[in-house]
């Protein structure tokens, strides 16, 4: 099905596992009413089910053992979710030098973070290897040379063991999901090629390399993947490569793709994970296996709920519903294209009989939240609106265009709220603004 919305209600299974409705048919996460968390926290706002979250963590836990399961924080990070995460048993994946020092705030120990990027600086390499992280996972020979340098000044871990670190491999296969997040296809910016032998060099360089210790490979298909088949492929492409190795680790990436919009249908961590493993079984890859899910942690985790601003029915054309938020804390429909349902939260279970396009507040036609969506024909200026799975890439890629403040993300459980990162105000966005 497309991004377009039924007429019918919400469809449930894209809401957090808490969601019901009280008395009064109004939402509830986490056993609070969504309204009374607008009244108190303000909108735009991130409400996130903490026992959803610990549960998918478990799942992965569960699925691939204590640590083998690493929680992508690209997706969403802040210090409540690296302890979150930690607690329940996955190791952290960190794409910079800001999502190691927020995971390492935490108490997050170093050696349970696995260092990702395309372009590590030397400053967060050098960090890196002095803080004692778990692995980093190496993307080029320019940073292969990079660490032997470090390395060479004399950096080294409180320990003195050599930096642990994985090699990308890029399988060289195409998935079926939006191009800019397709990243083992040949034509990438990321890891070394398989199809062009630059795979087999960078083990060799590695292997040869006093500086380092290759513990194992690493390899990423791409992002909102449905097709567990996809991730086998990419398995079989490899697979000469680490039993050749002989090297005892395998990470087979993240990209489990996620529900939006009703009829999207996508495996379970458990059903996904156990594909995997079995498709490593058949192979005869013995490494130890670990994944990377983000997306399929938080995603469906949580709900941004907004406020109705202006209503603007364009006649013949469509009718215009803008919140008090837009781009700035949902990116993904001008990036990607992305498909959402909303929904108004004071009748979740009512049709939604009107076809509406949401929008948001900002200086830009391609401000579109929800481009084809439906809503109950009462809505109204004031009324709550919320656009559901939006727990991943919503607060991580927010942003201040029109310098408008950040959102506060809300965790509740049962019956009680926490403020895990507060609402920004105007002081804030001068912090950094030295004039």
């Amino acid at each position: 099905m497309s991004a377009d919305a039924s007429t019918g209600a919400i469809p449930w299974d894209v809401l957090p596992d808490s969601a019901a409705t009280d008395a009064d048919g109004h939402l509830t996460i986490g056993g609070v009413r969504v309204a009374d968390l607008a009244a108190e926290y303000g909108t735009p706002l991130f409400i996130y089910d903490e026992d959803h979250l610990r549960k998918r963590c478990r799942e992965a836990t569960r699925t691939f053992g204590d640590g083998n399961g690493i929680y992508a924080t690209k997706a969403f990070l802040c210090r409540a979710m690296a302890k979150l995460a930690h607690e329940e048993g996955m190791s952290l994946d960190v794409a910079s030098g800001g999502e190691m020092h927020i995971a390492l705030a935490a108490g997050v120990p170093a050696e349970r973070l696995e260092f990702h990027g395309n372009n590590k600086s030397l400053e967060e390499l050098r960090n890196a290897i002095s803080v004692g992280v778990g692995r980093i996972v190496v993307d080029s020979f320019d940073e292969i040379a990079r660490i032997e340098s470090i390395v060479g000044e004399g950096v080294a871990s409180a320990d003195g063991a050599r930096p642990k670190v994985l090699l990308r491999l890029n399988p060289g296969i195409e998935v079926h999901t939006h191009e800019h997040i397709q990243t083992g296809n040949l034509d990438s910016k990321f890891g070394f090629a398989v199809p062009t032998g630059e795979a087999e060099r960078a083990i060799e360089r590695a292997q040869a390399s006093d500086a380092l210790e290759l513990m194992g490979l690493h390899f990423h298909i791409g992002s909102q993947v449905f097709s567990v088949e996809n991730f086998l492929a990419g398995l079989a492409a490899v697979a000469p490569f680490v039993i050749s190795a002989g090297l005892p680790e395998l990470v087979v990436g993240g990209g489990l793709g996620v529900a939006y919009v009703e009829g999207d249908d996508a495996p379970s961590i458990e059903e996904w994970g156990s594909a995997i493993l079995k498709g490593c079984a058949e192979l005869g890859i013995t490494a130890r296996v670990s994944v990377e899910p983000g997306r399929a942690i938080s995603a469906s985790a949580a709900i941004t709920v907004y406020e109705v601003g202006t209503i603007k029915e364009v006649a013949g054309i469509r009718t215009y519903v803008a919140v008090d938020g837009g781009m700035s804390d949902n990116p993904r429909p001008i990036l990607y294209d992305s498909g959402y349902e909303a929904f108004l939260p004071r009748a979740p279970r009512a049709d939604r009989d009107l076809g509406i396009r949401l929008v948001g507040k900002h200086c830009e036609s391609g401000d579109i939240l929800v481009k084809d969506g439906r809503l109950p024909s009462d809505v109204r200026v004031g009324d709550l609106v919320a656009t559901p799975v939006t727990g991943a890439y919503g607060h991580s890629m927010g942003s201040n265009y029109n310098k408008i403040t950040r959102p506060p993300v809300v965790f509740v459980s049962e019956g009680k709220a926490r403020v895990v990162v507060r609402r920004e105000t105007y002081d804030d966005l001068l912090v950094t603004d030295v004039g």
